[in-house]
């Protein structure tokens, strides 16, 4: 279980999230969508304990998150903004240094390693150092991290991002086998048809404010309609001088 009650984040005079309730069922996926600047990542690092909130509670695995951060950080897996990755580990390293984070033995560290490597194409690369990493090997990466400690809840911001089609499939496919297992899965993603594809929970914030938080199945409309509708509309102009060539 995810929940937080009137979770809020200033920046000084600048309201990043703005009193967010919202609960997410155990064993089950919350997309949170939102235009860049709604507050998703500010929603996600409070969520982790990664940032104290101004005012509210979150309460995440049983625990108070700003009580117990720490507690909370032990029981999560997390790919955060900013990947949270070293330039100087190869992402076989990463991966080790994830189990002994998390205390797990050698032999399960290289099992689970061996098998996530191996589903998300890293095998090849695995020798390859963070800073010489792609964007899309770095966020896999990233990934691998959150899943290997077996969490009891995934925070995952924009997981699908600047990734290939098919490790797309692959990693939805795993969180959706997590998630029915027991791992609650709590994802931002501007990626509107892989949201409406794995989500059981659809939540969209503009401004820092909750505008939608339905159930997935009682979604009637296209995902993308509301999404235009609620979050942030598409600008329409007319360059007439693009095409055109002079003289």
């Amino acid at each position: 279980m995810i929940s937080c009650k009137q979770l809020t984040r200033r920046f000084g005079a600048f309201t990043a999230v703005d009193a967010i309730s919202l609960e997410v069922a155990t064993g089950s996926i919350c997309a949170v969508l939102g235009p860049n600047g709604a507050g998703k990542s500010t929603t996600v690092s409070m969520l982790t304990g990664l940032l104290a909130p101004t005012s509210g509670a979150a309460n995440v695995c049983g625990l108070d998150v700003d009580s117990d951060p720490v507690g909370v950080k032990r029981m999560i897996g997390v790919l955060p903004e900013n990947l949270g990755l070293f330039d100087d580990l190869t992402i076989e390293e990463h991966l080790e240094l994830t189990g002994d984070i998390y205390g797990l033995s050698k032999a399960v560290t290289h099992d689970r390693m061996e098998r996530l490597l191996a589903v998300l194409g890293l095998t090849a690369g695995r020798r390859t150092f963070a800073r010489a990493g792609s964007h899309g090997m770095r966020k896999k990466t990233s990934f691998a991290m959150a899943l290997l400690p077996n969490p009891e809840a995934l925070f995952l911001d924009e997981p699908f991002e600047a990734v290939d089609p098919v490790t797309s499939s692959v990693m939805a496919d795993l969180l959706r086998k997590a998630a029915a297992r027991g791992i609650t899965v709590f994802l931002t993603s501007h990626i509107l048809p892989m949201a409406s594809r794995i989500a059981d929970q659809v939540v969209i914030i503009r401004g820092g404010r909750i505008v939608m938080n339905s159930p997935a199945a009682e979604i009637t409309r296209p995902l993308e309609e509301l999404y235009f509708e609620l979050a942030e509309a598409p600008v329409t102009e007319e360059l007439e001088w693009l095409g055109h060539r002079v003289g």
